[in-house]
């Protein structure tokens, strides 16, 4: 069949489905370095990333990118709209743990670990961030230095003990 008789969605690969770790109708709340990446995130793909895509526009792996581009785009736009910077760095001796604390907990085979808890747009498990809506730290939230919190996890139960807590 004559490409001029067929739509251009059935010859176009579909994108992956966004599964969206924020909850429906929450705030998007980030750090202020956080959101300051997202909007150079948004900066680069709007500036520099897509007027280039849009350039190749013959290209079919171009126009693959170009829309999943335009989907972040879309994506971060949206999450802008609704975020509220939570700034933290006032709360310097604050002993309870809160949105932007970095928490360092004992586990129960005696092993130390550290975790910042940011937005949810902004987690990076590598650098040790993990989501206000993560297991971790909704166990760790509220919580006081020495308490010891139960974190529930696939597999299992266990005590863990907050050893630290910072703002930075």
């Amino acid at each position: 069949m004559n490409k001029v008789f067929t739509k251009e969605t059935e010859t176009e690969e579909a994108l992956p489905e966004f599964v969206d770790a924020l909850p429906p109708g929450m705030k998007n709340y980030m750090t202020p370095e956080g959101a300051a990446r997202l909007k150079e995130e948004l900066r680069r793909l709007s500036d520099i990333e897509r007027p280039g895509l849009a350039a190749d526009k013959d290209s079919a792996p171009a126009k693959k990118r170009l829309r999943e581009v335009d989907q972040r785009i879309q994506h971060i736009n949206n999450r802008l709209q609704i975020t509220e910077i939570v700034d933290q760095s006032r709360r310097k001796d604050c002993e309870q743990v809160f949105f932007g604390a970095s928490v360092t907990y004992g586990d129960s085979a005696g092993a130390e670990h550290t975790v910042r808890i940011v937005g949810v747009d902004e987690a990076r498990v590598d650098a040790g961030e993990v989501s206000w809506v993560s297991p971790i730290a909704r166990a760790l939230n509220g919580a006081w230095l020495g308490d010891a919190v139960k974190l529930a996890s696939p597999a299992g139960s266990e005590d863990i003990e907050i050893l630290k807590i910072e703002y930075s």
